[in-house]
């Protein structure tokens, strides 16, 4: 499966520590990343991610686009809704092409811990009929 990883300036620790928890789960996939938080996985994570542009750079577009392509089969966008800056990216696009294509979207890592599971229980297998 292919899973999709953006998160906000002060959420990246966050991603961070859920990837290293669940690293066992995620190195069974390929991993995408807005640039810096893609980066971070690698180092922290000791996961291979093919990065995008930094989010601010474009890089949250080229994921987005890759949704719009139905080619992310679940995405984990950590979000601060309270403090996000101006040069983080938006998470309207990303929300509606995932409810658009029927990819599930976790904004906070609760939601993001119950869909790896889901995934490692192969809930996730319904994302090969909308890839076909």
């Amino acid at each position: 499966m292919n899973i999709g990883f953006i998160a906000h300036d002060s959420k990246k620790k966050l991603m961070q520590n859920f990837c290293i928890a669940y690293r066992g789960i995620l190195v069974k996939h390929n991993l995408y990343a807005t640039g810096t938080t893609g980066r971070l996985i690698e180092e922290a994570a000791n996961l291979p991610v093919y990065k995008f542009l930094a989010g601010h750079l474009g890089g949250e577009q080229q994921l987005c686009a890759q949704i719009e392509n139905n080619q992310m089969d679940l995405v984990i966008f950590l979000r601060d809704p309270l403090t996000a800056k101006s040069h983080e990216p938006n998470v309207d696009n990303a929300i509606r092409l995932c409810d658009t294509h029927n990819i599930p979207l976790a904004s906070n890592v609760a939601t993001a811990e119950l869909l790896i599971k889901a995934l490692d229980r192969g809930d996730m297998d319904f994302r090969e009929m909308y890839r076909g």
